[in-house]
């Protein structure tokens, strides 16, 4: 108050010392007269001039006597002395007149400077459009504010996850009401971390949660916080928290956490003074800075929960962490149904199909399903969408596009032809396998020159040996049919055989089904964090001997072999069949799962 006080003093003062020289300069130019040069020299042949000061363009005098206004000083423009003799001799009163060049003396200075600063100014706006508005709000947050009436998302927006929503609405009711959750001695936890894989819905529901509790929402990504300026990420975090408290009850959310919050001392490059720690280092204390009953929230997602610094995930910080897995076929039809309400559909759309027919897909991909068969129908130009659309969208997104434009030469067909329905007569023999849904030897995507597609009868969470065993049969059908009516291999199996022998060396290393080796885990789970040694080029490193892993690899040819003399027996005892469904195919190009069956159905009764 004093510093501010003085302020005002120093103010006055100089306002009124400016006050005083504005009136002295019109005082004394009131006490001046201003002649013309035809006066001055009629004053000066009268002798009523007492002294005088020359310059280069005027004349300043006084006179002896004050003239009747009561001025003694005068000044007067100077005119050429010859222009000044010849005037006198006509009756006309004249005056020089001085050219003013204050304009332009000041655009000389004022335009070179206001062009060298505006460079500036422009370069710098350039060097500094990513720091968040320029030089001086670099430190500043961010994160984009939403306040209750710009979130126009709540639950009803949000199906197929149903527990996640029930674990969150918990902090919904803290934020409407925070005092009441301590009256137990209780409170409530400082983060929520919302753990999942792409697509699954972790943003749409922290954005839920704000307009469902009413609060501001502050929406900042994890890879804002990091600039090229050390110590801008920590300021920023700082910045954050405070505009968080100033509007408490209120929700902050972190989306991409793992970008922030990384693993401290990962990797061999990694030091204590990188700026992504320091940056990390203050989120961990503000979150140990806040108060819960203040009614603030941390909200994070992450899709790689693996990586994350163990400082974050301990009580105290992110308390709970919610899954928000990919959706069952239930979550799938409420998905659906979400999306569904802005298509025009055929009366024949039913969500229970397309669900079944989408195992494994998450929200995003049945949104981006919906706006597919939308499209594809549009193309068609029909009135509604119909079920054919759904079907060729699910193709379309699995298989990738037909490539009908990729001619294939009558040999080449005929392989593809029977390689397929290699696949689609063993999945049709074997029990448990999922149903043949369609089979196709259209190209499709990057190197696809066939597909077939099974479509699962419910979702599967466990698997039998005996079933990956048969899975195993099925992916080898193709091959197997090649060597049968051939008797050569082609390079059409090459992705079949690298998932087959991916599931027999995950039966041996990781499940324990190795009758030789038995029921040992050999291997663990494939982690995702980058600082593992396939980043740094470096061989895994195994905790069995040399002796086991020539094993493991015995191990595995066998359960392949097996495979393949499975598939190879099946279509040897239905080689009537094989051949009569790959004319078929080569004719038609697609076959439907019903037509297979009828093709089955037919060889049984003329067998018989």
């Amino acid at each position: 108050m004093k510093e501010q006080a003085q302020f005002h003093v120093s103010y006055w003062f100089i306002a009124v010392l400016v006050f005083l020289g504005i009136q002295y300069l019109l005082t004394a130019q009131q006490e001046v007269a201003t002649i013309p040069y035809s006066e001055f020299e009629q004053h000066l042949k009268d002798g009523r001039i007492d002294e005088l000061a020359i310059t280069e363009r005027r004349i300043e005098g006084t006179f002896k006597e004050p003239l009747p206004s009561g001025q003694r000083r005068f000044v007067s423009n100077r005119v050429e002395p010859q222009l000044a003799e010849h005037l006198q001799q006509y009756p006309v009163r004249y005056t020089g007149r001085v050219e003013s060049t204050l304009v332009r003396d000041l655009l000389s200075w004022v335009v070179p400077a206001a062009l060298f600063f505006g460079i500036w100014l422009f370069l710098l706006r350039r060097m500094s459009g990513g720091l968040g508005g320029g030089m001086m709000q670099i430190g500043k947050s961010k994160a984009r504010v939403y306040v209750e009436t710009d979130m126009k998302v709540s639950f009803a927006d949000v199906a197929g996850v149903d527990e996640a929503k029930d674990e969150l609405k918990e902090i919904i009711e803290f934020l409407r009401d925070p005092q009441a959750y301590g009256r137990l001695g209780g409170r409530m936890p400082k983060g929520v971390l919302l753990v999942g894989p792409p697509g699954t819905g972790k943003t749409l529901l922290a954005r839920a949660v704000a307009g469902e509790a009413k609060v501001p929402f502050f929406s900042i990504s994890g890879s804002e916080f990091v600039e090229m300026f050390v110590g801008v990420g920590a300021a920023r975090v700082r910045d954050l928290f405070e505009q968080a408290r100033a509007q408490a009850p209120a929700i902050i959310f972190i989306d991409e956490l793992d970008a922030l919050g990384r693993a401290r001392g990962a990797g061999p490059l990694s030091g204590g003074h990188d700026e992504k720690e320091q940056t990390l280092n203050q989120l961990l204390v503000e979150m140990d800075g806040f108060d819960t009953s203040s009614g603030l929230v941390l909200l994070a997602a992450t899709n790689r929960p693996e990586i994350l610094d163990p400082a974050l995930l301990r009580a105290g910080r992110f308390d709970r962490q919610v899954l928000v897995d990919r959706p069952d076929k239930v979550g799938r039809v409420q998905i659906l149904n979400v999306h569904l309400k802005k298509a025009r559909l055929d009366a024949g759309v039913d969500p229970q199909a397309i669900a079944a027919l989408t195992p494994g897909f998450t929200g995003a991909d049945l949104a981006n399903l919906v706006n597919e068969a939308t499209l594809l129908a549009t193309r068609r130009h029909a009135e509604a969408v119909g079920m054919e659309d759904f079907t060729a969208a699910i193709e379309r997104i699995v298989a990738g596009l037909e490539k009908r434009n990729r001619l294939l030469n009558p040999r080449e067909r005929e392989i593809v032809a029977y390689h397929e329905m290699g696949h689609a007569l063993v999945a049709m023999a074997l029990p448990g396998v999922d149903p043949v849904h369609k089979v196709s030897i259209i190209p499709r995507g990057m190197g696809a020159l066939g597909y077939t597609i099974q479509r699962p009868i419910e979702d599967r969470f466990l698997m039998t040996r005996e079933e990956l065993e048969n899975k195993m049969a099925v992916l080898l059908g193709g091959r197997a049919a090649e060597w049968l009516v051939f008797a050569h291999l082609s390079t059409g199996a090459a992705d079949d055989l690298a998932k087959v022998t991916d599931i027999a060396r995950a039966m041996v290393t990781r499940y324990g089904m190795s009758r030789r080796l038995g029921h040992m885990a050999l291997e663990r789970e494939p982690n995702s964090f980058l600082g593992n040694e396939a980043m740094l080029g470096l061989k895994p490193q195994h905790d069995y001997s040399e002796s086991t892993a020539t094993a493991i690899d015995e191990e595995v040819q066998e359960l392949v072999q097996s495979a393949f003399q499975r598939s190879l027996a099946l279509l040897e005892a239905r080689r009537e069949l094989l051949e009569r469904s790959a004319s078929r195919l080569l004719q038609q190009e697609t076959l439907e799962g019903e037509e297979l069956l009828s093709l089955s159905t037919a060889s049984i009764s003329a067998s018989a």
